[in-house]
């Protein structure tokens, strides 16, 4: 493959002061203003210095007022003058940013992909500070010590595949049990001004510390962990006042469940909402984090905060105070860390805190939210179950000591008037940290007292690791979560489980009633004098009054761990949980010609394309993982689930037909509705239907993340000019495109002509949009970005070899 000048440039850009070999904090340019900090910070603290020198350069090109979110995002740009120079200001959705993360942090079941991704491109080290967490495989049933030990023994390849990445490349490596990815990073990564990507969606947890925090797919995680520029459309900016403060049963979870509603599951795509107003300064570090994370359920890019006194006041508990007062200085001096006066978004919302009421969310969907002085109405209108039959807390949203401390007040007032919760109650803390504190301060023993189970430092029940025994399979039942998502079979795998979000507060409340009706702000519960009583609105510490116990040391990593390049990595030929990869076939050279294999009707995400729970087990070897996908998507043209038409009637699982095509040699394309891919990060949903022999998803809009993932995967990501022509296309139709060479070879507009000849002999042209950027482009011609990424790094590795 012929690597081009302009894209070596690029990637010596990315690389000036970290060559093959070398490691680094992303460093980008001159330090002529010092923000230092001592030697053991210096990974975990952006280069705020540079920053400046490389935010100078923006506003010269500009000329306008910044946002916070663009002064962060902006500031990470290789190169602004070619990146902003003769756009006429024209940047926010339009402009391809080539950018420089600081840091990576992969959950363990994105991260075997990721690596096993990276491995291929030969680099003795990453290019910038990354992290391990094993946090997805742990099934939450028994309780901490009991499902840890179950899991180790069941998982031991696999995090021992991990743990031997970590000391090859250098990598940090939180064991099983440390926590979960998200509460580890605020706890010891997320600083104001930074900016990383993280293999799973919810990594925009981050921006409660006034980071500019993105979940991405494995194969861009590798871009950072190469030195890669990492490319991202700049987005839209999506201003949030806050006014007044939270106050009674109201926290901050109401904050961004109320925003769901006001947003949908789509409203945020293309945008990073960044929070201002006066309401900011009330919230809590660790309240702001719950916002952000959850701000992926709107298909937002990333959420932020500016810096705010209770950032500072969290970054000093947790141990970095050289970091909490280099932000201080940078944003006191230069104003870094907060929008400019008189910055404009492409958007606002007002909310009121102070008239905020408590939220819930669901069924089945994060966005259909209702508040709770309504939500009884609801249950009764649409036939939700009025009985709960569980609650669940923690999780990586809504973990953090002020979470904990406010329900133990809860349920300290019901143990006083004698009631125990009436549906079992799980309790999950995001971190060792976590864990160890709450003991320390007596929260545990309060919940083990009401008779809560307390689950092991993971995500459990939250993405479907939940070993549950109560219920049977399509019995419907309702349970309330402080999770951030509610798909439809997500949690315990059954579909006939409605899972309703809300805050750790008001889930608590309702177990001691057990009906979904129930509202603490106006109903009473029973003591076990028979008396009526109402719960008072919950008190709760931001943070530990005695400070964070750190307690399992034995899970903390070296703080700059350096790679050993004689530690070996060991993948069995004969394992079934990991295989090396093999690279896809680059493009021929020709228009493309495929057969639908499937139209998919309503909603389809990535749950749907690649379900997790049980496959989690095969995140490494993906022609095993293949096996699932689309097992979750309803055929448009028969309503049934899991289930595609041959040529000849004959009708097969949807994976059984992708393989059969594949050894047929049939190229296959899939058309889908609105917001293809929304939910998770995960990757596997498009490597699956390129490794199966898919070439094309066709659909009427795309959720953020998985449009990437196609396109780093040499899968063409298609959307309908005109919505209709969906109508128009049945399955097993041949589908041609017209004109794709000439946008490759020409890089011309985002239009492709495609020619439609269904099985009974109606032919039609239809006008579709894509998305791709130059060096997308480069991509789907190499057959992937790693394919692309390997070339551009044996190119220098040999020019390097000549010097």
């Amino acid at each position: 493959m012929t690597v081009s000048s302009r894209n070596l440039h690029l990637l010596r850009l990315s690389l000036r002061v970290r060559p093959i070999g070398t490691r680094g904090f992303a460093s980008h340019s001159s330090e002529s203003i010092s923000f230092s900090v001592p030697p053991e910070f210096k990974t975990r603290t952006p280069p705020y210095a540079a920053l400046l020198t490389r935010l100078d350069k923006v506003r010269e090109i500009l000329n306008r007022p910044l946002t916070l979110a663009e002064k962060i995002l902006y500031s990470h740009v290789v190169d602004p003058e070619e990146a902003f120079a003769g756009k006429n200001g024209q940047i926010r959705g339009e402009t391809y940013l080539k950018l420089n993360p600081d840091r990576v942090a992969m959950q363990d079941a994105s991260a075997q992909m990721a690596l096993l991704q990276f491995m291929t491109c030969g680099m003795d080290s990453t290019a910038v500070p990354a992290s391990i967490h094993c946090d997805h495989l742990i099934v939450g049933h028994d309780g901490a010590e009991k499902d840890l030990k179950a899991s180790i023994e069941v998982n031991s390849e696999v995090f021992d595949f991990l743990r031997s990445c970590g000391r090859k490349y250098g990598i940090q490596f939180w064991g099983p049990g440390s926590g979960i990815i998200h509460q580890i990073v605020l706890e010891n990564f997320s600083v104001p001004g930074l900016m990383m990507l993280g293999t799973d969606s919810h990594t925009p947890n981050a921006g409660g510390l006034g980071a500019i925090a993105i979940g991405v797919g494995g194969a861009d995680a590798v871009d950072a962990l190469t030195g890669t520029p990492w490319e991202l459309k700049a987005p839209r900016i999506l201003g949030v006042k806050l006014t007044g403060q939270l106050n009674g049963w109201s926290a901050p979870k109401d904050v961004i469940t109320h925003l769901a509603g006001v947003l949908t599951v789509r409203g945020g795509t293309g945008y990073i909402i960044e929070y201002f107003g006066e309401g900011v300064q009330t919230l809590s570090c660790t309240g702001m984090a719950t916002i952000c994370n959850m701000g992926a359920e709107v298909g937002a890019t990333t959420s932020t905060f500016p810096y705010t006194d209770s950032m500072k006041r969290y970054l000093m508990a947790t141990r970095r105070e050289p970091i909490a007062n280099a932000a201080s200085a940078v944003n006191n001096l230069h104003g870094y860390l907060r929008a400019d006066a008189g910055a404009e978004y492409d958007q606002v919302i007002e909310i009121n805190l102070s008239s905020l009421e408590p939220h819930i969310n669901g069924p089945f969907t994060p966005d259909l939210s209702t508040p709770l002085s309504q939500f009884g109405e609801a249950v009764q209108k649409n036939s939700w179950p009025s009985k709960l039959s569980a609650g669940l807390i923690g999780s990586c949203t809504n973990s953090s000591y002020q979470d904990m401390s406010r329900v133990a007040s809860i349920v300290r007032q019901a143990k006083e008037r004698g009631v125990k919760p009436k549906v079992p109650f799980f309790i999950t803390p995001g971190s060792e940290q976590i864990r160890a504190t709450i003991e320390n301060d007596g929260f545990t023993d309060v919940f083990l007292g009401a008779g809560a189970k307390v689950l092991a430092n993971a995500c459990g029940p939250c993405i479907g690791q939940w070993a549950r025994d109560d219920t049977t399979k399509g019995e419907v039942n309702a349970i309330l979560t402080s999770f951030n998502r509610n798909f439809r079979a997500r949690n315990d795998g059954n579909p006939a489980t409605m899972n309703f979000l809300t805050s750790p507060e008001i889930v608590t409340a309702m177990i001691y009633s057990g009906d979904m009706a129930f509202n603490p702000l106006k109903d009473k519960l029973i003591d076990a004098n028979g008396n009526e009583f109402m719960l008072e609105p919950p008190q709760g510490d931001e943070l530990p009054p005695s400070g964070f116990q750190q307690g399992d040391l034995e899970y903390l990593p070296p703080i700059d761990p350096k790679p050993i390049q004689s530690a070996e990595v060991v993948v069995s030929s004969t394992s079934d949980r990991l295989a090396l990869l093999e690279p896809f076939e680059p493009f021929e050279g020709r228009e493309l010609k495929m057969n639908v294999l499937l139209k998919v009707k309503g909603k389809c995400t990535t749950d749907h394309i690649s379900a997790a729970g049980a496959w989690l087990k095969y995140k490494g070897h993906l022609e095993n993982i293949s096996n699932n996908t689309l097992i979750g998507a309803v055929n448009e043209e028969t309503g049934e689930v899991n289930k595609a038409y041959d040529f000849d009637g004959a009708g097969y699982g949807i994976p059984e037909l992708m393989i059969k095509w594949k050894s047929e040699g049939r190229p296959w394309a899939v058309l889908a509705e609105h917001n293809y891919g929304e939910g998770s990060a995960r990757e596997h949903a498009a490597l699956s239907p390129r490794f199966l022999g898919g070439r094309m998803i066709l659909c009427k809009s795309f959720a953020r993340i998985h449009e990437t993932n196609l396109k780093k995967q040499g899968v063409l990501p298609l959307t309908f000019v005109d919505e209709a022509d969906y109508d128009l296309v049945n399955g097993c139709a041949n589908i041609e495109t017209l004109d794709l060479l000439q946008m490759l070879n020409n890089s011309v507009s985002g239009v492709i002509t495609l020619k439609v000849t269904n099985q009974d002999g109606s032919e039609h042209i239809i006008k579709t949009k894509h998305t791709m950027s130059k060096d997308q482009v480069e991509f789907f011609k190499a057959g992937s970005a790693i394919n692309y990424i390997g070339s551009l790094r044996r190119h220098q590795h040999a020019q390097e070899q000549q010097i």
